[in-house]
C-alpha cells in the first residue's frame, strides 16, 4: 500500500507525526511525506523532532500572499504529487487550507482521502475563520473519518456521512505530546527560568486571526493585571510570529518583571513548559486537548470552539476575550483550591494515546 502523508503547518505535523511513525513501521507499507510548508521554521523544527525528513516539500510560503495564493499553490503541488506518485490513499489532517487542498486534489484525481480529526465543527463557518470552513470543506470530499471523540462523530452523522466510514480514534495530538513529555530536550535560559520558577506558572498562548486587534489588546491587559495581582506568579508568552500579535502583546507587557515574552517555543520545550504551568490561558486548539492530559486547567479565550468536549467534562472553560471575564475566571483558579482541584483531576476526553495505531490499522483494512 502506498499512502501520501499530507501536511504544512506545525500543528499538522505535530498530529501527522504519529501516524507517519506508525505507518512507517507496518510492512508492506510504503508512506511519502509532503509538506507544503504553510508555516516554515516552525515546521522544520517539528520535523527534525520526530525525526521525519519530507519527500516532497513545497514551500508554498511567501511573504504576504492571501489565503486564496496559499490554497492554490498547495492544489496545484499535491495534485502534481498524486498524478506522479499515484497513492492509494491521502492523509492529512485538521482543518488547514493545506489540508482543504489536499482532500480537493484526491478528490479530482479520484484518490481515496482520509481526514484526520475530522468532526470538528462550531457551527459558525466564519469563526473560527478560515478554519471552520477548511474542515467542512474537506468533510464533504473525505472517504475515510478519522473522528477524535464520539461528539465528533455524531457532527458528521448529522451532516449525512455514512457510519461505516467514521471512525472514533482519539486525537494524534495526544500520541505526539505524550511522546514528547517522555524526551529529554534542550531549553534555553527563558524556559529553563519557567521550569525552575518556586511559585506558580501561567502559560498564555494567542494567535488566532479572530483575535487580532482589539481582542488580543483586551488579552493582553489581563495578563498584566493578573501578573500585578499575584507575586508569585511568573508569566510565559511564546509569542506568534506574526506582527499583529506581537506588537499587541509587546506594547502592554513588554518590561514587566514577571512577564517573560519569547519567541515561538520548539514543541518539545513547550510541551515541558506546559506540563510544569499550574494554569494555561490560551485560544489554541492543539493546547485545549493536549493540557488536560497533564492536569492543567485551561481557561480558553475565544468566544467558540469546535472542542467542546474539554469544556463538558471540566478541564477547560471557554472564557472570550473580555479583559475583566478573563482576570474574574483565573483568579477563582489561583485562588480556589477547589475549583482549581476540579479542572486539574478531570479526565481528558480527547485521546489516550493510542489514535495512530488505531488509524494506521483502519487505513490497511
Amino acid at each position: 500500500m502506498k499512502v501520501l502523508a499530507v501536511f504544512g503547518t506545525r500543528p499538522d505535523a505535530i498530529k501527522m507525526a504519529p501516524v507517519i511513525l506508525e505507518l512507517q513501521s507496518r510492512p508492506g507499507v510504503q508512506t511519502i511525506c509532503l509538506s507544503t510548508g504553510q508555516h516554515r521554521e516552525m515546521l522544520d523544527q517539528v520535523m527534525t523532532m520526530f525525526r521525519i525528513k519530507p519527500d516532497i516539500d513545497l514551500n508554498i510560503m511567501q511573504h504576504g500572499q492571501t489565503l486564496a495564493q496559499t490554497a492554490c499553490r498547495a492544489l496545484e503541488g499535491i495534485d502534481q504529487a498524486i498524478a506522479e506518485h499515484q497513492p492509494d490513499i491521502v492523509l492529512a489532517q485538521g482543518d488547514t487550507t493545506t489540508t482543504f487542498a489536499a482532500s480537493l486534489a484526491a478528490f479530482y484525481r479520484q484518490t481515496t482521502f482520509g481526514h484526520v480529526e475530522a468532526g470538528l465543527r462550531t457551527g459558525n463557518k466564519r469563526d473560527p475563520f478560515p478554519e471552520e470552513m477548511n474542515r467542512l470543506m474537506t468533510g464533504l470530499t473525505a472517504d475515510l473519518h478519522f473522528a477524535p471523540t464520539r461528539l465528533a462523530r455524531q457532527n458528521l452523522l448529522n451532516e449525512g456521512v455514512n457510519d461505516d466510514q467514521i471512525w472514533v480514534t482519539g486525537n494524534t495530538g495526544i500520541d505526539a505530546a505524550l511522546w514528547i513529555a517522555r524526551q529529554p530536550c534542550k531549553m534555553d535560559d527563558e524556559q529553563n527560568r519557567a521550569i525552575d520558577w518556586p511559585g506558580r506558572l501561567l502559560l498564555v498562548t494567542a494567535h488566532r486571526r479572530e483575535n487580532w486587534g482589539e481582542p488580543m489588546a483586551r488579552i493582553a491587559d489581563a495578563v498584566a493585571q493578573l501578573s500585578t495581582q499575584f507575586d508569585d506568579l511568573l508569566v510565559f508568552v511564546p509569542m506568534h510570529r506574526n506582527p499583529t500579535v506581537r506588537e499587541a502583546l509587546k506594547s502592554r507587557l513588554e518590561g514587566m518583571d514577571r512577564v517573560v515574552l519569547t519567541e515561538p517555543a520548539e514543541y518539545a520545550p513547550f510541551t515541558q513548559i506546559m506540563k510544569r504551568a499550574d494554569l494555561i490561558l490560551t485560544d489554541s486548539g492543539g493546547v485545549q486537548e493536549e493540557a488536560p492530559s497533564f492536569g492543567v486547567p485551561v481557561l480558553v479565550m475565544r468566544e467558540t470552539t469546535e472542542r467542546p468536549e474539554g469544556v463538558e467534562a471540566g478541564v477547560a472553560k471557554l472564557v472570550g476575550t473580555d479583559t475583566e471575564r478573563i482576570v474574574q475566571e483565573a483568579k477563582r483558579l489561583l485562588t480556589d483550591s477547589d475549583a482549581y482541584a476540579a479542572m486539574a483531576r478531570a479526565v481528558n476526553p480527547y485521546g489516550d494515546g493510542q489514535a495512530a495505531k488505531r488509524i494506521a490499522d483502519t487505513v490497511l483494512r
